[in-house]
């Protein structure tokens, strides 16, 4: 899952990036809110963390011209204002979340895991797809009941799939999803960890759980 955050402290994004990256997520930072802005309209994220009080343009005004442009990706603000009428604004021009400031990391993964399972099918921490069980809370992944040891990349990338179960997921979607801005398309790294993963599933059955859809990318099929 792909998060931006837009907030002008520098070392709190560094922490909380460095926090996030370790549960999995592919991270971009930004310090104020034009280039929050314009980073959200120009990638597909999962998930907005947004601060109120940014240089050159504001978190309110960034997230309601966001929701006038018709993009819905969740947004949870960060702010230290902690009255109930800044609440109310910020949750009236489109945010779907409320964090103040100072709160505990552990808090801010939990709000961030409520956010993405709210539009999904199942509303429960655990992800299945036949005899292969994801659970994004606590990380663990089994096939059929044995514990796979998989990387953060990894992890990152089947749980990518097995939200979107069925669907045709193409290698440019993975990289969007999976890797931050920085990253280089014009690798074949997606195409590694996909090996990597089938063959942690099973060195046969991998491959049908995870089938190549020649010249697209890949499908997970339960």
């Amino acid at each position: 899952m792909r998060i931006l955050m837009v907030d002008d402290d520098q070392k709190l994004c560094d922490v909380l990036k460095r926090g996030l990256v370790e549960e999995a997520y592919a991270v971009d930072c930004v310090h104020n809110g034009e280039d929050g802005e314009y980073y959200a309209e120009s990638s597909p994220y999962d998930l907005i963390i947004l601060d109120i009080m940014l240089p050159k343009q504001n978190g309110i005004d960034v997230c309601r011209n966001l929701r006038r442009k018709k993009i819905k990706t969740p947004i949870l603000m960060l702010t230290a204002k902690d009255t109930v009428e800044d609440r109310v604004k910020g949750l009236d021009t489109g945010a779907d979340d409320y964090l103040v400031k100072p709160f505990a990391f552990s808090e801010l993964l939990a709000r961030v895991r409520a956010l993405l399972r709210r539009d999904a099918s199942s509303k429960t921490a655990e992800l299945k797809a036949g005899d292969l069980v994801l659970n994004t809370v606590t990380r663990q992944v089994t096939w059929q009941q044995n514990q796979l040891d998989l990387t953060t990349k990894e992890y990152a990338i089947l749980e990518y799939l097995m939200r979107n179960p069925g669907a045709v997921i193409t290698r440019g979607m993975i990289e969007e999803h999976a890797w931050n801005y920085d990253f280089d398309s014009i690798s074949n790294l997606v195409d590694v960890y996909i090996r990597r993963i089938r063959q942690k599933i099973h060195p046969e059955q991998g491959k049908n759980i995870i089938r190549t859809i020649r010249g697209t990318g890949y499908r997970l099929v339960a």
